[in-house]
This record gives C-alpha cells, sequence and structure tokens, in this order.
C-alpha cells in the first residue's frame, strides 16, 4: 500500500475552482431573486413564487443531479487504481440515461404545475406566477443534468478548473440576460418581468451545456458518443444513484416542509424564507469546494488503498472546512442589512428576513462538516450508509422538530431550528462512521 502527501495546495487546487463552479446553480436563483424582488410590479408576489419553484426546481435536480457523484466516485477510484480505460465509455452512457429521465420528468410535471405549486401552499397571485415562470424554467432542466454529469467525469479526472470556466461563464450570461429580459430595453426588448428571469436561466444552462461538451472533447479522451453494450460499473452506477435518490427524496422532504410552512405563515414570510433559504443554499455551495476536494482526492485515495493519506485529508478538510464556514459566518454579520436590502425594499420582508438570517450564518460551520463528509462518502462509494443517515435526520429529527415549533408559533424561527439539528444530526454519525472504518482498515494493514 503507496502513502501519498496531500497538502493544503493540492486541496485548494482542486477545492477552489469546484467552489465557483458549485455556487452556479444558487446564483442563477438568487440573481432571479434580486433582480425580481426589486420590480416595480408585484415584487413580493414575484420574489415568494421564485422561492417556490427554486425550491422545487433544486429538489429535481439534486435528485437526479447525483450523477456527478456517482460518476466522479467510480471514475477517481478507477484512477487511483491506474485502470482508467475500463470505464471510459461510462460517463457518456450515464448522461444519455440521465437526460433521457429528464425529458420524462419534463412532460410529466409541465401539465401538472398548478397542482405541484397548490401542494406548496402557493395560491392567487403567487400561484400564477410560479407555474409561468416553472413552465419556462423546467426546459433547462436536461441542460443542466447535462453539464452537472460532465463536471462529474472532470471530478474524476481531478479536475475542477474546466467546470470553473464554464460556471463562470454561465453565471456572467445570466446576470446580463436577467436585467436586459426582466427589465427590458426600451424601443428593442419588452420587459418580461418574471418570465424574463425564467429565460435568462435557460439561456445561461443552454450555455453552459455547450461549454461542457466543447471542454469534455477538447481537454479529455473521454467520448460523449453513447456507445453499448454498458460497461460494467452501470449497475453500481445505478445503485449508487438509487441509494442517492432515496436520500435527495429524504433531503428535500425536509426542504418542502420548510417551503411549505413559510408559505402558510403568508406572504412577508415565504418572501423573507426565500431570501433566508438561498442565501443558505449559497453558502452550503461555497462549502461543497471542499466537500468536492474530499469527493474527488478521497476517491482516488481509496482506488488506491492508500488509507492512512485519506484519514490525514480528512482531518485537513475538517479544519479548512469549519474556518470556511466561519469566514462566511463573519462576511453576513459584517453586512448583515445590506445583504437582505439587495433582494428588497419591502420592510416587513426585511424585518422578518432579519430576525432569522442569524441562524443561517451561525449554522456554517456545522453545514462545513456535514457537507465535507456527505462529498467524502460519495468519493468512497458508500451512498447506502448516505442514504441511512438522511433518512434517519429527516424522519426522526427535522419533521419532528419543525411540527413542534410549528405548534408553539416559532414561524421562521421554528422552521430554522428544524434545519440547524438536522444538519447535525447528518453530520456527526458520517464522521463517527468514517473514523472508526479507516482507523481499523490502518490498524490491520
Amino acid at each position: 500500500m503507496s502513502t501519498t502527501k496531500i497538502t493544503l495546495k493540492q486541496i485548494n487546487k482542486l477545492a477552489i475552482p469546484a467552489l465557483i463552479s458549485g455556487i452556479s446553480e444558487p446564483i442563477l436563483s438568487l440573481t432571479d431573486a434580486a433582480i425580481i424582488g426589486n420590480m416595480d410590479l408585484n415584487a413580493t408576489e414575484s420574489l415568494a413564487a421564485v422561492g417556490i419553484v427554486t425550491t422545487f426546481l433544486s429538489m429535481l435536480i439534486w435528485v437526479l443531479g447525483q450523477t456527478r457523484s456517482a460518476i466522479s466516485s467510480i471514475v477517481s477510484q478507477y484512477l487511483g487504481a491506474d485502470q482508467l480505460s475500463e470505464v471510459k465509455n461510462l460517463p457518456a452512457q450515464a448522461m444519455f440515461i440521465i437526460t433521457s429521465l429528464s425529458l420524462i420528468i419534463i412532460a410529466v410535471t409541465y401539465p401538472l404545475a398548478s397542482q405541484i405549486f397548490k401542494l406548496y401552499n402557493a395560491s392567487d397571485l403567487i400561484l400564477t406566477y410560479s407555474v409561468d415562470y416553472y413552465h419556462i424554467r423546467v426546459f433547462g432542466f436536461p441542460f443542466t443534468l447535462f453539464t452537472i454529469a460532465v463536471f462529474g467525469t472532470f471530478r474524476g479526472l481531478q479536475n475542477t478548473y474546466y467546470p470553473m470556466l464554464i460556471a463562470i461563464t454561465g453565471a456572467v450570461a445570466n446576470i446580463i440576460l436577467d436585467i436586459v429580459l426582466v427589465y427590458g430595453i426600451e424601443g428593442f426588448i419588452p420587459a418580461m418581468h418574471i418570465k424574463g428571469a425564467a429565460y435568462a436561466s435557460v439561456f445561461a444552462q443552454v450555455i453552459m451545456a455547450l461549454l461542457s461538451v466543447y471542454y469534455i472533447l477538447k481537454k479529455t479522451d473521454i467520448p460523449l458518443l453513447v456507445k453499448f453494450p454498458f460497461n460494467k460499473e452501470i449497475n453500481r452506477f445505478i445503485l449508487m444513484i438509487a441509494n442517492l435518490f432515496i436520500r435527495t427524496i429524504a433531503l428535500n422532504v425536509a426542504l418542502y416542509f420548510g417551503t411549505s410552512y413559510a408559505t402558510k405563515y403568508g406572504t412577508t414570510y415565504i418572501a423573507a424564507y426565500t431570501i433566508a433559504i438561498n442565501l443558505w443554499f449559497l453558502g452550503a455551495f461555497l462549502i461543497d469546494g471542499y466537500a468536492s476536494a474530499g469527493n474527488i482526492l478521497s476517491g482516488k485515495l481509496y482506488g488506491a488503498k492508500d488509507y492512512k493519506t485519506l484519514m490525514a485529508l480528512s482531518n485537513k478538510l475538517i479544519k479548512y472546512g469549519v474556518v470556511v464556514g466561519v469566514i462566511i459566518g463573519l462576511v453576513g454579520a459584517v453586512f448583515y442589512y445590506p445583504i437582505g436590502s439587495i433582494f428588497t425594499d419591502d420592510k416587513a420582508v426585511l424585518e422578518e428576513f432579519s430576525k432569522v438570517f442569524w441562524m443561517i450564518l451561525a449554522m456554517q460551520p456545522l453545514c462545513a462538516l456535514a457537507f465535507i463528509f456527505d462529498g467524502v462518502f460519495k468519493g468512497l462509494g458508500k451512498m447506502e450508509y448516505l442514504r441511512n443517515v438522511l433518512l434517519f435526520s429527516t424522519l426522526l429529527v427535522f419533521i419532528p422538530v419543525i411540527f413542534t415549533t410549528d405548534a408553539l408559533d416559532y414561524k421562521l424561527h421554528g422552521i430554522f431550528i428544524a434545519f440547524t439539528l438536522w444538519i447535525i444530526a447528518r453530520g456527526l454519525p458520517l464522521i463517527i462512521k468514517f473514523r472508526k472504518t479507516f482507523n481499523t482498515l490502518i490498524q490491520n494493514t
């Protein structure tokens, strides 16, 4: 068993580009929220609609976007074992499967959009805007999933640089298109309001998918043409996806209850919750840079059976992740009140947001631990354990807590108390399991 040394420079070389590329999706939603929240016409209702649709779309993306972790895990393990040629045709097959599923989901959810968003307690103008926004944004779904699968392939190859370039381009394009299509250009393009934001997001997702094709073909020898029969690892890939599917459903049950209760409390609360939860998503994706480094490096080290370095890597990731979490919390504290005003000038919304934003900030170091070890376990391919932890934390922690806090009329405070305890219940078992497993393997080798 060989032993190598993982340095901070190596981790940052993967983590920082992954961090930047990882925030592309929340930036799309945050940009929509910020620009829509400052419209002159029905801004609060439009902001609430974006929050509801974003929650549902995030569920779809997180469920099917787990291909990134599965592809990355398998490719990195084969890379570590110096057997990459055996799985070169797997990414194209995975992309084919996942984009086919996305088309089925569009066909099913498009006509049922109104019924879906009624489940989130949307009604009247908020429901109308939610359906309008979703009917456009959902067509970016296949392009997003394709891009995510390409990102997973690059991660398996220990490369996060090209995904970063793709994500930056997509985010910049989205911001420019948002401004142009939401507000319009007098005499050239009419103001399209919430529909303009949806179109901007779709166009940005198409741009990212086209760049993904370019970089995977030009910078790697991984083919995109689907060839059969299926790779020998396709069964393991599908099993990983199945476990991650169940896990992500459990994760989104928590997000559903959070959004549903916030909507039930009224337009002001769901608008404030939209700002808070999107900022929480942004913090999560920032921390995800180090989770991605854990995913990428742990898969390679596990494939090489280098358990001592893997343990050392986990110790470093804990330190770096907590530091990043603390920095995010401190930056948020410094700009505590100005941040909310970026998204809306509604005083009632800002007041409710400011009451709970400190909870989002305090959660960041805890999120760091949970998300980093999520990444490590994905790299190891231990999706079954991740599934069980999410089921436990959602069904036995989050749901009982949010039911209790709702009964106590804690409103948004109650929702974020539930999220905090949920994060703790997600992270702690992973750390304990990892250290116990690899301490035993190190002692036996």
